[in-house]
């Protein structure tokens, strides 16, 4: 079906609302914003979909996540794991149009003889992630955008074990919502009905205690903590961890927590920020004006589902911004160095565009490391893994992009634990002399200078999808034979599982699950990746390095650059 006749679809179907037609006919004579909003139904992936809001297949809306709901359902429903009585839990954060779609997705459930379980308002992420299996839930849903621009919202899918649903399964819920192909498949009813039925249940407080009481059991020295003075500047970015992140610092023991007050109610239209995305220092304006009025030790940003958390940290007089890595081996080498019980089976876990210096550090200690594709549903499979099997025992997992989880309450990146465990450490370290900056510099004298870089170029429209299609075909045909002055010796692609040896031509699998992923590893022990984003018309470049113990920070940006540089030739 063209894009013209799913406009005129939408425009003359029964089930459609007036407002949504009228939101379509006043687009009636751009054809440029119709082809747009049309020429595809907006992907179900293999976390769920984010997409513009608006009218349209290709946008986010009641009758796109109807569907996809509906898709959930029917596997659900036909699911061997299922039986009834069991929920979905579902949760929202404070974007626009979060409580209704929320809503919508329950009624669909509902309407499917499915209980819902639904949180009274905005809950973080990682807390949705708990109360699936608190509450023994089949499923769990959650509508959140994570720090996309206001104009975005999203629907991610979790299954009974609390994480993202890994490969098939995520495969399977996908075919299931592909096979809604029109608004009379989608079933839906009356809240009053399905409260009626007992079909829509809230949520009780209780899950919101247990949870609160996990993270706080994730301290490795909770006596340091009442004593310390360390000075906490903190900003929810208007999102969902205002009052998870100021409750476990305060009922854990810190007496100096200075909140940025603009910034502390949600608020979807994100006022005071470009862009309500931790990994941005423009984000931390405010902060950093107010850490520099109450001369604060530490800033610490959650993004608005609360599951990334951006650090800075006052180093001799200035406020030194971690990237996500930096913040990643500063917790790694915490959580190995000082938990009491540290087992002989322990692993770390990260993923492939994160850096390799983790690998250093958990071989210091002994540790397994494990490595997965980019995507914390990875990281919480292997966990289910590690207590199905009792081979390992899970101690810390982090990527890249300022997500972590360091305990098993939950199966998803925990921005309010990682916030509570990166203080501590910043308290740890103070009574020693130490600021984190300080110990940062540590580790690279002791494993080595290691550094990583980002870059992404932006796609949009069908003629940007067809580019980032053609980019990935030739790199895959075509590896960069040298980057950065250095020789490839190892080009992974995950598409087809395969990872050749340059001087050998030996080829082996990868290991890892199919994703559309290149990865290219230099002589020099540098790298390179590239992947098209998941959740924005965007194809992402990531490179690292790994210098020796006196190497300088200039020696490893100039290598960085000219490697982003050399990626950026071949595109």
């Amino acid at each position: 079906m063209n894009y013209r006749t799913q406009y005129d679809n939408w425009l003359s179907h029964p089930l459609v609302d007036q407002d949504t037609k009228d939101e379509l006919l006043a687009i009636k004579d751009n054809e440029k914003e119709i082809e747009d909003r049309f020429f595809r139904d907006l992907e179900f992936g293999t976390g769920g979909m984010r997409g513009v809001l608006g009218a349209g297949s290709n946008r986010l809306n009641i009758y796109t996540i109807r569907k996809a709901t509906q898709g959930l359902a029917n596997y659900i429903l036909a699911s061997d794991s299922y039986t009834p009585g069991m929920g979905v839990a579902i949760a929202h954060d404070c974007r626009r149009m979060s409580p209704e779609f929320s809503l919508e997705a329950a009624l669909v459930l509902s309407a499917n003889g499915i209980k819902a379980y639904v949180f009274d308002s905005l809950r973080p992420t990682p807390l949705l992630s708990f109360a699936v299996r608190h509450l023994g839930c089949i499923s769990g849903i959650v509508i959140t955008a994570s720090h996309n621009p206001p104009e975005y919202n999203g629907y991610k899918v979790y299954w009974s074990d609390g994480g993202q649903c890994p490969y098939p399964r995520d495969e399977a819920i996908i075919s299931e919502v592909n096979k809604i192909t029109d608004f009379s498949m989608v079933k839906t009813m009356q809240l009053k009905d399905a409260k009626a039925q007992g079909l829509y249940n809230i949520v009780p407080s209780e899950v919101d205690d247990a949870f609160f009481e996990n993270v706080k059991s994730c301290c490795l020295n909770p006596d340091i903590i009442p004593e310390s003075d360390l000075k906490i500047v903190f900003t929810p970015l208007h999102g969902t961890g205002n009052v998870g992140v100021r409750r476990v610092l305060s009922e854990t023991g810190f007496k100096h927590v200075y909140v940025v007050e603009t910034q502390t109610e949600p608020d979807g239209e994100f006022p005071t920020v470009a862009y309500p995305n931790p990994e941005d220092k423009a984000a931390f304006a405010l902060a950093l004006d107010l850490a520099k009025e109450v001369d604060a030790d530490i800033i610490i940003a959650t993004d608005p589902d609360a599951d990334r958390v951006g650090v800075a940290c006052k180093h001799e007089g200035e406020y030194i911004f971690l990237s996500g890595n930096m913040t990643g081996v500063l917790l790694t080498e915490y959580m190995l160095s000082e938990r009491a019980d540290l087992p002989k089976n322990g692993a770390v876990i990260s993923t492939i565009v994160s850096t390799n210096m983790t690998r250093a550090i958990a071989k210091a200690y002994d540790m397994d490391y494990f490595e997965v594709l980019t995507g914390f549903k990875y990281i919480g499979e292997m966990i289910k893994q590690f207590e199905e099997t009792g081979n390992h025992t899970y101690i810390l997992g982090f990527e890249e992009s300022y997500g972590y989880l360091t305990g098993t309450y939950a199966r998803d990146k925990d921005a309010i634990a990682a916030s509570l465990l990166v203080c501590e450490a910043a308290a740890y370290y103070r009574k020693q002399g130490l600021n984190l900056y300080q110990v940062l510099l540590g580790l690279y004298k002791k494993y080595g200078l290691y550094k990583e870089k980002i870059a992404s170029i932006t796609m949009k429209g069908i003629e940007g999808l067809n580019d980032i299609k053609r980019i990935m075909t030739d790199l895959r045909t075509t590896p960069p034979m040298t980057l950065g002055g250095s020789s490839l010796i190892q080009a992974r692609d995950y598409l087809t599982d395969t990872a050749k040896c340059i001087k050998s031509g030996v080829t082996k699998k990868t290991g890892l699950p199919i994703s559309n992923v290149l990865y290219f590893a230099m002589e020099d022990g540098s790298w390179a990746c590239i992947r098209p984003s998941g959740t924005e018309p965007k194809i992402k470049l990531y490179v690292g390095v790994a210098m020796g113990r006196s190497a300088t920070f200039q020696e490893a940006d100039e290598k960085l650059t000219a490697l982003i540089n050399d990626l950026k030739s071949y595109i």
